[in-house]
This record gives structure tokens, sequence and C-alpha cells, in this order.
């Protein structure tokens, strides 16, 4: 990332709420591809099953577990703290609940932010009582103003400001999940009706 404005390519450049281009769609292939190889070489003994928090990490999950050259097993747990805002309401509740049992297993959260914390805090207390083996945190995105070691997150992909931010998995009132790269929302410009 070069700090410089830069706009969506077309034809997102079109859509007046999608702001400056925050990570690229090769900058993403890039890092997705490098955090594969760590993670290959970190758990080479002892593959781990990713654990993806829906419905934001699943773009990011899919690409990362094809960059993981190991036997890596999935399961998904959905949370909700924003609804269809763009803030947090303060409150973490569990949607989806996992299908597998951690109980001595090599556990990798896969996170598509990290924003206030608030959410991967109570998802490590709640993910530990179940008893894995070791529980690391990987986060595609996380704010400029945490420490990886302030949560736990072991493989970041990149740290970004505190901006609201769509694509690649990451929504405004359930848009922009597809876009293939990561742009700040302009939340000043009205959301267009769906369809």
């Amino acid at each position: 990332m070069t700090g410089v404005s830069r706009r969506p390519p077309p034809p997102y450049d079109a859509d007046p709420r999608l702001g400056e281009l925050v990570v690229s769609r090769p900058e993403l292939e890039a890092k997705v591809a490098e955090l594969g190889r760590r993670i290959t070489a970190d758990y080479a003994e002892r593959p781990p099953l990713l654990v993806g928090v829906l419905k934001g990490a699943f773009v990011f999950m899919s690409d990362l577990s094809r960059a993981i050259d190991l036997p890596v097993e999935f399961d998904f747990m959905a949370v909700a703290s924003y609804g269809s805002t763009t803030r947090t309401s303060g409150v973490v509740r569990i949607v989806k609940d996992l299908e597998l049992d951690l109980s001595g297993r090599h556990v990798l959260l896969v996170e598509d932010i990290v924003d206030s914390g608030l959410t991967l805090s109570y998802l490590r207390r709640n993910l530990l009582a179940r008893q894995p083996a070791s529980l690391a945190v990987c986060s595609l995105l996380v704010r400029d103003h945490y420490e990886d070691d302030d949560l736990g997150v072991a493989y970041v992909g990149f740290r970004i400001p505190a901006d609201f931010v769509v694509g690649y998995g990451l929504d405004a009132a359930e848009r922009y999940r597809n876009l293939p790269f990561v742009c700040r929302l302009r939340t000043e410009a009205p959301l267009a009706p769906a369809g």
C-alpha cells in the first residue's frame, strides 16, 4: 500500500459510495499467498482447523485455504455486533455456532477485520473454553491502533486506518462483499436501493 489516494478500477469507479482504494486486488493476492506460506510452515506437523467468522471472512478464508499446502479442515461461526449499521452495537452474540469439537485441535481463527476488538476478544474467550490444543488468529485487516499481541493476532494481512471499508467479504448492509479489492466506503453518500 503506497498511501497514495487511489480510485477503484472501472466499472466500480462509477459508484459514488466507493471511496479510495485501500487494498488492491494484486496486493490481496500477494498477501494471501504470503500468509498461506507462513501458515503452511508454522503448522507443518499439525494441520489446523480453520474457523471462519461469517459472513465477512468467507472470501478471505476461501482464498487462504487454497494457499495453505496442508490438509486443513473447516468450520464456521456467525456472530453479530453490527446489524445493518456502520458502527458496532457493543454486544456480540453467536448467530451460528461451530459443528466440530475443538478439544485437542489446533485452531486457526480466520477474521476479516479486527475493528473494535470486541468480537475477537469474545471469540477468543469462547473458543479457548472449548479446550483446543492451540488457538491462533489470522486477520486480513487490523486497525492501525492495535498491536499484534494485544489481541493475539499471529497473522496480519494489512494494517489500515479507522475508515469504514468494504469489499473482499466486508459489507455495508450486505452489499459490496463481492468486490475484488478493499476500499473506503463514503458514508456521506446515500446507499442506493438494491435491485
